[in-house]
């Protein structure tokens, strides 16, 4: 048997209030009012695809050793790298083999759909991983502002544990362009709401269902969860009616509470799935986007046993509201800010040194001494243990998973931050070892010594003059 065998979601905290999106741009078109209702999920400003997809796979990946995975698939529109395998550098946070099968998958809404029917369909004899993530920008005062959301899914795809068993799968290819981006774009160009569900949803997507269930000897109205990932309200519905599917069965969106997460959708909306179905209820999923997916998936009795760490409803639970527009249109960068002197010092990265050094700046490894047992982050040569000091002595020692605790703390508006002030500190280990580190996503009066914190990829520093990202590990307050 092949199929699901985890699952695993991620949300940036940051909710922007739709009414705030609409409020500040009322008086160039007051039409927006009538997407006012709801909110949206968006990246801080140092979250993009990697750092969510990375998230999310930690989440999928809490019950299955890493060594076990022999592929990994990352699906996304929105790489932060043209030239650079996205993948690689999130095999690597994830410390998984170096003999991991890696892809990068892209340029269109249903890649993640196309790559999980070549996971079930391959059928490896170890587990593969398969990262949707999704960080678009879009224009002010647009309908996909209002509309759209950053989020990331992770599923893999086994024969051990599964959670719901592959029936099969069916394609339709059609170069149908409802939007498009080309490579001098930042934006998304789409066409008429209508046209596209007329034409392409309506027409596209129900031939395609039709054939997967004719395949499966399975009627329509035996399907308990539809995924049809669209921004458009009711398409979902109207489709549900004219294939005889449930319209109960339609796994909602969230267009007004999360937004929709492009080419990661079609996971997030299944892992929703998989968090309510029940042992032997069939869920339908699929992707639109120059022709449509449609996979087809029995939940099995493992499927009630399974949860994540955190999973769909916890990614989509943990929230913080945010009603200043301005601050979403800077974590964005769609204004042109003043940075100040300070922020305009060189921040190029050498990548001899880098290359040295990844596996603490990637992989987040520090040391064990193999003759007293200390833990130190970095790993040294000499270990720090004064009454120790032994040469060479360190095997590598994941820090990633660790806890901490807050020792100290400052927050300096000197010290450039794209949302300041700058929270840095010393961050003490629960297996004893320290080091200074930058928090991220505090609130006001929302640290403190004492205070818990967990471990969390992210972007470090932009170098816009060449175009890299520098990522390293911050704290997070639990």
């Amino acid at each position: 048997m092949i199929g699901i065998t985890a699952y695993g979601a991620y949300y940036p905290r940051g909710r922007l209030s739709k009414k705030a999106i609409a409020d500040a741009n009322a008086w160039f078109d007051a039409g927006l009012n009538a997407h006012a209702k709801g909110e949206r999920a968006f990246c801080n400003w140092d979250e993009d695809t990697i750092t969510m997809g990375i998230e999310a796979a930690q989440n999928c990946l809490s019950s299955l050793p890493n060594s076990e995975l022999s592929t990994l698939y990352l699906a996304s529109t929105t790489f932060p790298f043209l030239d650079r395998q996205n993948s690689v550098l999130v095999s690597e946070a994830l410390n998984l083999d170096s003999g991991v099968r890696t892809m990068d998958i892209a340029a269109s809404q249903r890649v993640a759909t196309s790559a999980l029917i070549a996971l079930l369909e391959a059928g490896h004899s170890k587990p593969g991983l398969l990262i949707a993530s999704e960080h678009r920008k879009t224009k002010a005062g647009s309908r996909s502002e209002m509309l759209w959301g950053d989020g990331a899914a992770a599923v893999t795809v086994g024969s051990d544990g599964v959670l719901a068993e592959f029936i099969c799968a069916e394609t339709a290819a059609v170069d149908f362009v409802d939007h498009y981006r080309g490579e001098d774009s930042s934006f998304d160009y789409d066409w008429e709401e209508r046209w596209i569900r007329d034409e392409g949803f309506m027409k596209i997507v129900p031939s395609v269902i039709e054939s997967l269930l004719s395949k499966a000897s399975v009627k329509a109205c035996d399907i308990a969860h539809f995924v049809i990932p669209t921004d458009q309200a009711r398409t979902p519905a109207a489709l549900a009616k004219k294939l005889g599917i449930p319209v109960e069965a339609i796994v909602d969106n969230g267009v007004s509470t999360l937004g929709v997460a492009g080419a990661a959708q079609p996971l997030l909306l299944l892992a929703n799935a998989l968090e309510k179905a029940c042992p032997g209820e069939l869920i339908l999923v699929t992707g639109f986007g120059q022709g449509c997916d449609a996979i087809l998936l029995r939940a099995t009795q493992e499927v009630s046993n399974y949860r994540p760490i955190r999973g769909f409803s916890g990614a989509a639970g943990h929230r913080r509201e945010e009603t200043n527009y301005n601050k979403f249109m800077s974590f964005n960068n769609l204004v042109e800010r003043d940075i100040g002197k300070r922020g305009e010092a060189d921040k190029q990265t050498y990548l001899s040194g880098y290359n040295r050094r990844k596996d603490l700046l990637t992989g987040f490894i520090g040391g064990k001494c193999t003759k007293c047992g200390t833990v130190q982050i970095p790993r040294e040569k000499y270990c720090v243990n004064p009454d120790c000091h032994a040469l060479d002595s360190q095997d590598d020692y994941p820090f990633s998973a660790q806890k901490g605790t807050v020792k100290t703390w400052t927050a300096d508006r000197l010290t450039f931050d794209w949302n300041p002030p700058a929270y840095f500190g010393m961050v003490q280990f629960d297996n004893g070892a320290k080091l200074m580190m930058d928090f991220t996503e505090v609130e006001e009066g929302g640290i403190d010594s004492g205070s818990k914190v967990s471990f969390h990829f992210r972007i470090k520093q932009f170098d816009t003059q060449r175009g890299f990202r520098k990522y390293f590990w911050k704290a997070v307050i639990s």
